[in-house]
């Protein structure tokens, strides 16, 4: 069944659409009840306003939007702006991605990562380009020199889709690793000690660390290491731990055939059970759903 105008507005949520959009002064979308699918944004030129929920703000040039499903969003050309040029893409998200959206979370679903190196931007536009073109393949059939952006391109399913996520995933992973958030640090900055204490996490998150364990790792009291690394980190040394150990986890299940017991113990939880209830925190979804999930059964 062709896909219309009015079925792109609001995307199935086994939809996955990829689009290049220059628009002028006036263009808006409203979706009062939100989109069953995932909407990333990409700012290449001029201003849009975004808001999701209770949650607004500008993108730029250099700006990364993603927006959550089931929430009501608007977005629009920013008023006084004379175009946005912007590339969209309409999906479902990988479980692991939202460890890295995470730190951009501006509440209901949607985060904002701004302010994206320009140095960067070339190969960003360069995923989305390769976006465009992958969801337009099939396989045994040559593919053109370069993909009409103009035209947005619909995938359901099948490889072409995997490809498409792959270029997003590279995106993401792109802005997310170069961009700075909010009231946060690069790694190069801030005090010493709490980056050899971070330093010393993640090189070891399965480790037995406590906070008196790190403390002494720097020389410090308990109590003035765990205010100084709360003050330069806006976290608890612990909670630091936690998150180490589960993104450990994480990548075990995605790159082993461990199961869930020895997944846990390998990343330094006490049990299944605390390991399942932290997973499903940071996630969303226990730790078998999460491997489910990236190994589909035929």
């Amino acid at each position: 069944m062709p896909v219309t105008a009015e079925d792109l507005s609001v995307p199935a949520a086994e939809l996955t659409i990829v689009g290049h959009y220059d628009q002028a002064p006036g263009y808006a979308t409203r979706r009062p009840t939100g989109s069953p699918s995932w909407l990333l944004l990409w700012t290449e030129a001029g201003a849009g306003f975004v808001a999701q929920g209770g949650a607004s703000f500008e993108v730029r040039a250099g700006d990364l939007a993603v927006l959550g499903s089931g929430v009501s969003q608007y977005y629009r050309v920013l008023p006084g702006a004379e175009r946005w040029r912007f590339w969209w893409v309409h999906f479902q998200p990988r479980p692991s991605w939202a460890a890295w959206l995470g730190p951009f979370a501006r509440g209901d679903g949607c985060h904002l990562v701004g302010g994206v190196p320009v140095g960067v931007h070339g190969r960003m536009g360069l995923a989305f380009e390769r976006a465009l073109q992958d969801a337009r393949w099939v396989p045994d059939a040559p593919l053109p020199a370069r993909a009409e952006a103009r035209l947005p391109a619909v995938v359901l399913a099948g490889p072409a889709r995997e490809l498409v996520l792959g270029a997003v995933e590279e995106a993401l992973v792109l802005a997310t690793a170069s961009a700075r958030p909010e009231g946060v640090r690069r790694p190069d900055e801030g005090d010493e000690r709490v980056r050899r204490v971070l330093a010393l996490i993640a090189a070891e998150p399965g480790a037995a660390h406590s906070v008196a364990s790190l403390a002494r790792a720097v020389a410090l009291s308990p109590s003035r290491f765990a205010h100084l690394f709360a003050a330069e980190t806006g976290r608890s040394p612990m909670r630091a731990v936690r998150e180490a150990r589960v993104r450990h986890a994480a990548s075990l299940l995605e790159v082993t055939d461990l199961d869930v017991g020895q997944v846990a113990a390998a990343s330094g939880f006490v049990s299944p059970f605390h390991f399942s209830r932290a997973f499903s925190r940071e996630y969303g979804l226990p730790p078998r759903d999460y491997r489910a999930r990236l190994r589909p059964q035929p």
